[in-house]
């Protein structure tokens, strides 16, 4: 027998979705008819598998060792300990060959701020990857926050994404009320996204930018219209302000008020300004000649600031909190200015 006491990490999901995620593995008509003969449990009684779980609620499943650890599609061979001591020398060995180290900017029982460098993937897009998410999970079993046990019932995940070698701020849910407030915020666009840049040419003022994104997907590219040319096409909103200019460079603050795929990259691109170190929507020669003086790598765009609105409930204590990524320093090398206090 094996028992599950619900925490603030799995409560507000269906029974069966957690069972589905608990034995991954196993076919829902499996899961179900267990329900049915009562072989799991809700607070010891029949559960019909849509019931809301709570924080407290204790989860009975009547199968052998055997049937738990097939449909979790376990190691057939070593002892727990030996399988924990293997998962713990494999994040070690990923976590030491990682080039990138994201910081912690701010966290909570429910939301975890992390500054993600450039060149770190924000997901994997190949199993021998090293990716944010990893990062996260990682973070979260080496200080306690989450353990073995936990992440077989629920998994800590990105609210947001940033391109592979786009810095900045990303949000990730650390239990699954966050991960729900978070993403239905995004979603909402209550949250208010402001990011820095470095763009060619010497620019002025603040500028509202309209437009609608057309996407290629033969390319993974996307260009600008002032108007839709078929009905996929999204419609975009950017406000940019510039904050200092050098040396044929601007230093902008960008809003991003719709979000969509290489929204900021293409949109300063198509009216003459594109992102300094940009390989799909900028200047190659211009690129090559910062890479090699100044050693350019990636594209010079930054999730610099997150503003939360007003909240009511459980996310009251995040209205109107403001949270900062500091800017790499290559940036301030480029086009010196001074952060206004206040």
């Amino acid at each position: 027998m094996k028992e599950i006491i619900i925490t603030q990490n799995e409560a507000g999901q269906r029974l069966d979705k957690l069972l589905s995620k608990y034995l991954r593995e196993a076919p829902k008509s499996f899961l179900y008819k267990m329900l049915r003969k009562k072989n799991i449990t809700l607070n010891g009684k029949k559960a019909q598998g849509k019931e809301q779980l709570a924080p407290g609620d204790h989860i009975k499943l009547f199968l052998s060792d055997e049937t738990i650890a097939r449909f979790q599609a376990d190691m057939p061979s070593g002892t727990q300990s030996q399988k924990t001591a293997q998962k713990n020398a494999v994040r070690s060995r990923r976590m030491e060959g990682c080039r990138y180290t994201p910081d912690i900017i701010y966290e909570d029982e429910h939301i975890l701020l992390v500054n993600k460098p450039a060149g770190l993937l924000s997901q994997k897009s190949s199993p021998q990857d090293v990716s944010l998410v990893e990062y996260v999970t990682d973070y979260l079993l080496e200080t306690g926050s989450l353990t073995d046990a936990q992440l077989a019932l629920f998994h800590p995940a990105l609210c947001n994404r940033l391109d592979r070698n786009t810095s900045g701020i990303v949000i990730a849910g650390k239990s699954l009320p966050g991960l729900q407030a978070m993403n239905r915020l995004l979603k909402e666009r209550s949250v208010r996204k402001y990011y820095r840049c470095i763009v060619k040419g010497e620019m002025s003022g603040s500028r509202h930018l309209e437009g609608y994104l057309v996407k290629n997907e033969q390319t993974n590219t996307v260009s600008v219209s002032t108007l839709p040319q078929t009905k996929e096409d999204k419609k975009i909103e950017t406000q940019y302000t510039v904050l200092a200019v050098c040396n044929g460079l601007s230093l902008l603050e960008v809003h991003l008020i719709t979000g969509r795929s290489h929204q900021i990259r293409a949109h300063l691109a198509s009216i003459g300004h594109p992102i300094l170190g940009d390989a799909k929507y900028g200047d190659p020669v211009w690129n090559k000649k910062y890479r090699l003086s100044d050693h350019v790598q990636y594209q010079l765009l930054h999730a610099f600031r997150l503003e939360f609105p007003a909240l009511e409930g459980q996310f009251a204590y995040l209205s109107g909190n403001v949270f900062c990524a500091p800017m790499p320093k290559l940036y301030t090398k480029l086009v010196p200015y001074q952060e206004r206090r206040g």
